[in-house]
């Protein structure tokens, strides 16, 4: 199983720009498809964005698409995310997910391990 520890969350204002890292520990990092999911207060979670295991493939909800960048770093066991122009409705939770058994997982319930989240605060 991998563990997962997300980092690089704040306050911003809107139009700001952050990058979240996700290290992964434990073996055979390459194996897992990457994931980002958030969690606005009084909401459930959503698919934020995935990244297949080799990094050749990515795919994200229309709402981030062209302002977020999912990439990874097989070497370093790194996963990060690079949120540009952010809004207000960017706010939340912000999670790092693994999954071993898609190749591109998009609901919660395909992944098998999760960080504990860092949160992002986007101000207007």
């Amino acid at each position: 199983q991998v563990q997962l520890v997300e980092s690089g969350g704040g306050l911003v204002q809107a139009g700001d720009s952050l990058r979240l890292s996700c290290a992964a520990s434990g073996r055979a990092f390459s194996n897992y498809a990457m994931g980002w999911f958030r969690q606005a207060p009084g909401k459930e979670r959503e698919f934020v964005a995935v990244i297949t295991r080799s990094g050749s493939s990515t795919y994200y909800i229309n709402s981030v698409k062209g302002r977020f960048t999912i990439s990874r770093d097989n070497a370093t066991n790194t996963v990060y995310l690079q949120m540009n122009s952010l809004k207000p409705e960017d706010t939340g939770v912000y999670y790092c997910a693994a999954s071993r058994g898609y190749a591109s997982p998009v609901t919660s319930g395909e992944y098998d391990g999760w960080g504990q989240g860092t949160q992002v605060t986007v101000s207007s």
